[in-house]
């Protein structure tokens, strides 16, 4: 599962680095570094374009947006629905009804400098977090899918994060991870003419695993009022046991 993770990065890095247009007007969401469930977020996704009558014009671009983490459905009755949507399984994306309609054509990307997760001790009760992060400091982009609920301005966009079976060493750690698309998987999976999502939702290379690093971090991040960079720092041995996720 991916109930935590990291996401430092400026608005005008992550349009530079996804080529995307942010949405204007938007308010710059700060830096996080322990980005919890409900938390808003960045999402990469396709905007159809409409000409001045509101009529679609065929056109789109990538559209950077803050949303709501926990998706929201448009049939829902209340947005507390999203509080249980927060990831969405790989394996049953196409068939479960909340899923089933954005996976075939409202996906997204939702950068991260990575995520946390928690794996048992085998020296003392408790649970280690760990931050799984790209060794060479780059970011990360998870596969993603996008709601909206509501109509005019009470319009409630959301997300949520796709997750799959751990790959290679990551399984040492818990049996799942968020689906992290390399770059050059991007494009396919933002495009809304491809609707079998089964085709677009493959693994993460195993090659693109090997580069990313796993670290133990500090107990500190099992609380979610705490936040700041220190929370992804290496611990290399941690004394009090590790709390894991409030909200979990």
């Amino acid at each position: 599962m991916c109930g935590r993770y990291a996401a430092s990065r400026r608005p005008e890095d992550l349009a530079l680095e996804f080529e995307a247009v942010p949405v204007e007007g938007q308010a710059p969401l700060p830096a996080d570094h322990n980005v919890a469930p409900t938390k808003d977020v960045y999402v990469v996704r396709h905007k159809k374009e409409r000409d001045a009558e509101g009529a679609l014009t065929g056109g789109g671009h990538r559209e950077l947006r803050a949303v709501r983490w926990g998706l929201v459905p448009s049939w829902a009755k209340d947005v507390s629905v999203g509080n249980r949507m927060l990831n969405a399984r790989v394996e049953s994306l196409a068939e479960k009804p909340a899923f089933r309609t954005a996976a075939a054509s409202r996906r997204c990307l939702v950068p991260a400098d990575g995520w946390y997760e928690w794996a048992p001790r085998h020296d003392r009760p408790g649970k280690q977090p760990f931050y799984v992060t790209p060794e060479d400091g780059s970011g990360l982009a998870f596969a993603g899918l996008w709601e909206v609920w509501g109509r005019g301005e009470d319009r409630l966009y959301s997300c949520t994060v796709v997750t799959a079976p751990a790959v290679g060493a990551l399984t040492e750690v818990h049996p799942r991870m968020p689906l992290v698309l390399p770059p050059e998987r991007w494009a396919e999976w933002l495009d809304p003419a491809r609707e079998d999502v089964t085709e677009l939702a493959g693994p993460t290379p195993p090659e693109y695993v090997e580069r990313l690093e796993i670290r133990p971090v500090g107990a500190a991040v099992g609380n979610v009022a705490n936040n700041g960079p220190q929370l992804t720092a290496r611990v290399e041995s941690v004394s009090e046991p590790a709390d894991q996720p409030a909200l979990f």
